[in-house]
């Protein structure tokens, strides 16, 4: 005798179906069009640093430097971009060359998303020595080797422009400070133990080479004005 659940299941009505059945597993375009997990996990972590290295995270690298295209029209509505630097294993974020500031006096640097970070004229001037001192180590070792660097083999260099204060403490500290402002900006490491630190290839994009060499022109010319002033008149004939 058959169920009054199943005369129930008998007598309704079967629902009137047009064209193919969507089974539930089936993926909508909306789904079909969404970022890949692995590829957004990425993207968050370049916009959170600005840069990323392949030899800290390469499969982030990857992800990025394989699919430049997919990233930049993610990046479209901010005006930025990426940029890939293959042969130094480095991504990095970019302002746009479509982005249009308001003002006809404003520039690049007025993007509302561009955190502005002035630096002082003793780390620009190390900005220098340590991008001058990146570069020649590129020539001889080739591009891509680590560039490592121990704290003391620099103090003479700093010495050269800024002067000596007489104590080799307060030198020393004073370069450790620099480096570890510098840090924030993603152009070294932190340094280790044995008083080493690493220049990480973003200080070859960090700043205009022209502006650099101005830079280190006009600290050479303060440097001889303040020599020749402490001369004697006897000394100079």
């Amino acid at each position: 005798m058959p169920d009054i659940f199943d005369q129930w299941a008998d007598d309704a009505p079967i629902p009137e179906t047009a064209g193919t059945t969507e089974t539930p597993d089936a993926p909508t375009a909306e789904s079909a069009s969404a970022t890949p997990a692995a590829l957004r996990r990425a993207v968050q972590e370049l916009l959170k640093h600005g840069w990323l290295e392949q030899t800290t995270k390469p499969h982030l690298f990857r992800q990025i430097s394989t699919q430049t295209s997919r990233v930049d029209v993610l990046l479209e509505p901010l005006d930025l971009c990426v940029k890939v630097d293959d042969h130094r294993g480095l991504v990095f974020i970019a302002i746009a060359a479509t982005y249009q500031p308001d003002g006809e006096d404003e520039d690049e640097w007025t993007h509302p998303l561009v955190r502005r970070q002035r630096l002082t004229l003793e780390q620009s001037l190390l900005l220098a020595i340590l991008r001058r001192e990146f570069l020649q180590r590129e020539q001889e070792s080739g591009l891509g080797t680590p560039v490592h660097v121990v704290v003391d083999n620099l103090l003479p260099q700093i010495e050269i422009y800024l002067g000596s204060t007489g104590s080799d403490m307060q030198e020393r500290k004073r370069l450790m400070n620099l480096l570890e402002n510098l840090r924030g900006h993603g152009v070294v490491s932190e340094v280790d133990a044995q008083d080493r630190f690493t220049i990480r290839p973003m200080i070859v994009h960090l700043a205009n080479p022209e502006n650099l060499q101005t830079l280190l022109q006009r600290l050479r010319e303060i440097s001889g004005n303040s020599d020749s002033n402490s001369t004697t008149p006897e000394a100079e004939a």
